[in-house]
């Protein structure tokens, strides 16, 4: 068994109105389900994707209005790294940032920056036979667009993981500190870099969690496999959009097993992904409580036309 890579990555906001207004209108991403944390209803789970919410390009967060700003720590994941398919689509991105004021640190290949609240993120010219996984966008070329996953970093020590990632998981090691993680379709990659001396801070601006990118008809082994293992994986949880296996890999990042599929279009149309609140079935008859105390947003197509 093999995952098709990075499902998605969930990262937690505390303000969702800008976080709406930066992936959605100056990083070209689609709004393709408003929804809520099924741990926490009275707050968002937003999720940005590719045109039509494809796993491998899905960068969600949770919203906790006012949240405090986190710091990325030993156990964690402190870089986000996206595909861009030339130096072309690099130029672009940074003088698209930085006319917005966004802070940027080129090199050959590769576009450094950080969100509004602090989220480290990586523009890397990949070149792969995976497919593009872009959106529409009427300021941003498609060519120049960006096409998904191609990683992520954590800060933790690789000797402690290493024996579950490739004997458990199996990722394929590419030396010391780098591991592939490909399937049939489609792969990227997981990286450590050495902590640094402060602890980390969960908070706005930090990354909550990896998923991993699943078959539906194998997800019941994985959460065997991981069993067995001893990491302590929660049962298969029922997301509605996807379903979902949570465990702690051995350095502490916390890791999930997610479905390919069904989808976010089950409950919406293509055509209108994201412009309503979506709640799954099991939570439709808290609308009328969680709708009133959600943070109002912008109209992610209003925020493309200006």
């Amino acid at each position: 068994m093999r995952f098709e890579g990075i499902h998605h990555i969930t990262c937690i906001t505390g303000d969702a109105p800008g976080n709406v207004d930066f992936y959605v209108r100056v990083l070209g991403m689609r709004l393709v389900k408003k929804s809520v944390n099924q741990d926490d209803p009275t707050v968002y789970h937003l999720f940005y994707a590719d045109e039509k919410g494809s796993a491998g390009s899905d960068l969600t967060f949770f919203e906790y209005p006012q949240a405090a700003a986190g710091r990325a720590g030993r156990g964690m994941v402190h870089r986000i790294v996206f595909r861009v398919a030339s130096e072309d689509a690099i130029e672009f991105w940074n003088d698209r940032l930085s006319s917005e004021g966004v802070e940027v640190d080129r090199h050959e290949g590769s576009l450094r920056f950080s969100d509004p609240e602090g989220l480290a993120l990586e523009l890397s010219v990949v070149e792969t036979t995976d497919e593009p996984l872009t959106a529409e966008h009427p300021e941003i070329p498609r060519e120049l667009a960006l096409q998904g996953f191609d990683g992520v970093r954590a800060y933790a020590d690789p000797d402690r993981s290493r024996d579950f990632l490739e004997q458990t998981l199996s990722f394929d090691p590419h030396g010391d500190s780098v591991w592939e993680v490909r399937g049939d379709k489609r792969g990227s990659w997981y990286a450590y870099d050495e902590p640094p001396r402060e602890p980390g801070i969960p908070g706005a601006g930090t990354v909550h969690h990896v998923a991993w990118a699943s078959p539906q008809d194998e997800h019941e082994a994985w959460q065997k496999r991981v069993a067995e293992s001893g990491a302590h994986p929660t049962p298969v949880i029922e997301r509605f959009y996807f379903r979902s296996i949570y465990f702690r890999e051995p350095s502490g990042v916390l890791f999930e097993i997610a479905t390919i599929g069904p989808g976010f279009t089950v409950d919406e149309p293509l055509e209108t992904l994201g412009e309503r609140l979506s709640l799954p079935p099991d939570y439709e008859h808290l609308r009328e409580r969680v709708e009133p105390v959600l943070t109002p947003l912008p109209n992610p197509r209003e925020l493309v036309q200006r």
